[in-house]
């Protein structure tokens, strides 16, 4: 048995960073991943999805050279160069985390969680924490249930393809398949959305979503909201019903979206690790478990499935401070074309008044030749404090975190103007 001070399991964003930061302090460290360091985010989501986003935005440019003055002939797209610039920005990624992980003792490894305050591994090690035991073994794509759902391959396996299909069913409109959808269209891709909701992105604002609905739909993408799958063929042939009845489509590939599920380590039952109704680890605001000692961060809580999410409750841990996380202030970005981004919560009872400042108003998105969308604040009526942000256009992803600080702050939106001088022209102005 090899003793440590902190052992951690996984090594995705949360992970990472607290073996990292721990490390740091002073501590010795274990790190048990069975993949490979970065997690889902780095490896299968987040940074192989905005590598494709970017090959699609210079291709949309591309299309469009001619309303600037540029001749931009013969157009093409090297899917296979384009997989490979997005491997080659993932390696350097992960290189950087393994700088970081420096002083951590790093083991490739499945780890089982055993009384005591152990992490066994399938490798025969037997590891004690003698402070803590952190779980951040995230999540993985949720299966789709429907007959026929073996099929439809998950997210992780659509950004694996070693080529494009020429038509693809995605079937859930999530962050997850919209994403996927927008870069596929852009890409020649035939698509086709079905999601059972009456609107895409379920928990985004409903004007938001409703707008980038509108948007792809005259761009040429076919989305159906209301849509339950029940069936898939080896074919490609999907079924679903809607208010209308019973229809069909096909595509090349079938791409299941339909949202993640926790990843949770054995032994966590015997550990005296209670889970919620959902499956996922509960934990109080300093992250820890119903076990002594244990603490569970990132997608594993299911407090907010993403990766800065996972890195602040990492900061909870590492200085014991549960300021570090604030779930009211997470902000959630969908990085479509265009894109779309979210903070704050405004309550059902809250009396609010928006206010929305639309892209087609401000000079440099003009310039740019991206007027569309809006940012709409919802404040609160008494005192104008700005309780919650929506935006979709250019540079949400970028945009959201002034919104972020504004809704943290508790900023009056008339002080806004006074408080803070914007360049002109940005896209920063959309805010004053």
């Amino acid at each position: 048995m090899r003793q440590f001070d902190t052992i951690v399991i996984g090594a995705g964003p949360g992970g990472y960073q607290v073996a990292a930061g721990l490390a740091a302090a002073g501590e010795s460290v274990a790190l048990v991943e069975r993949d490979r360091v970065g997690g889902t985010c780095l490896n299968r989501g987040c940074i192989p999805t905005k590598c494709l986003a970017a090959s699609a935005d210079v291709l949309r440019a591309c299309r469009r050279a001619g309303e600037f003055g540029v001749g931009c002939p013969d157009v093409t797209l090297d899917y296979d160069a384009a997989r490979r610039r997005m491997e080659a920005v993932v390696d350097t990624l992960r290189q950087g985390i393994a700088t970081q992980l420096r002083g951590v003792e790093l083991i490739a490894s499945e780890a089982a969680l055993r009384p005591g305050m152990q992490v066994h591994t399938s490798d025969g090690d037997v590891l004690q924490a003698r402070r803590r035991i952190v779980i951040a073994t995230g999540s993985c794509p949720a299966p789709l249930r429907a007959e026929g759902g073996r099929y439809a391959v998950d997210s992780t396996a659509a950004l694996s393809l070693e080529r494009l299909p020429a038509s693809a069913v995605i079937v859930g409109g999530g962050v997850i398949g919209m994403e996927l959808a927008s870069i596929w269209h852009a890409m020649g891709v035939k698509v086709t959305v079905l999601e059972y909701c009456r609107e895409i992105l379920p928990g985004i604002d409903a004007e938001v979503a409703k707008r980038l609905r509108m948007t792809m739909t005259r761009r040429g993408m076919e989305i159906v909201t209301g849509a339950e799958v029940t069936a898939i063929s080896p074919e490609g042939r999907v079924s679903y019903t809607t208010r209308k009845g019973a229809a069909e489509v096909c595509g090349e590939t079938v791409v299941a979206s339909v949202g993640r599920r926790p990843v949770i380590p054995d032994g966590c039952g015997e550990c005296g690790v209670e889970l919620d109704a959902r499956g996922y680890i509960r934990v109080d605001s300093d992250m820890r478990t119903s076990a002594v000692g244990i603490y569970a961060i990132g997608d594993v809580n299911g407090l907010s499935l993403l990766a800065h999410s996972a890195e602040a409750q990492a900061h909870v841990v590492i200085h014991g401070d549960a300021a570090w996380f604030d779930s009211r202030v997470v902000p959630a970005v969908v990085f479509t074309h265009p894109e779309v981004a979210q903070v704050g919560i405004v309550g059902d009872d809250a009396d609010v008044v928006t206010v929305k400042r639309m892209f087609g108003a401000n000079g440099k998105a003009l310039a740019m030749g991206e007027g569309e969308g809006f940012v709409k604040l919802s404040c609160d009526r008494a005192d104008g404090t700005v309780m919650a942000a929506a935006i979709i256009g250019p540079h949400a992803s970028d945009l959201v975190a002034e919104a972020t600080m504004l809704v943290a702050d508790k900023v009056p939106y008339t002080d806004i103007p006074r408080r803070y001088i914007h360049a002109h022209p940005t896209l920063s102005e959309i805010f004053i």
